[in-house]
């Protein structure tokens, strides 16, 4: 299914193409501020909508994880990064995604505080 979604103000645009069967709730010092629940898909399946400039990038700790934000209204809709394997991934905010019934979405705690 194709999915869109952009920060607050539009300014960071996506489209992301998947199936959606369940989110990552982190609490590492940044997921667990942004309130993010995170949907992992290759890289390939997301396209970004709006120019790259569009979106500012906060590397933190071991700088692996590329947080895309938007400079205008500061919301987080998506990151990018490599999964264990070497693959691209992104990681989609899926409080970002249109057309979504979040409490439908079972939620996987993972404990990032502690890695």
């Amino acid at each position: 299914m194709l999915y869109k979604g952009s920060c607050h103000c539009g300014n960071v645009a996506f489209e992301v193409e998947g199936t959606i069967e369940g989110a990552l709730s982190c609490n590492c010092s940044i997921c667990r501020r942004k309130g993010a629940l995170m949907w992992f898909v290759p890289r390939a399946q997301l396209k970004v909508t709006t120019p790259d400039e569009n979106a500012a990038t906060y590397l933190f700790n071991k700088h692996v994880i590329r947080h895309r934000f938007c400079p205008t209204c500061g919301i987080h809709p998506y990151g990018e990064g490599t999964d264990p394997k070497g693959n691209a991934m992104a990681a989609i905010n899926l409080r970002c995604v249109e057309g979504i019934d979040l409490e439908a979405i079972p939620v996987q705690h993972y404990d990032g505080r502690s890695r």
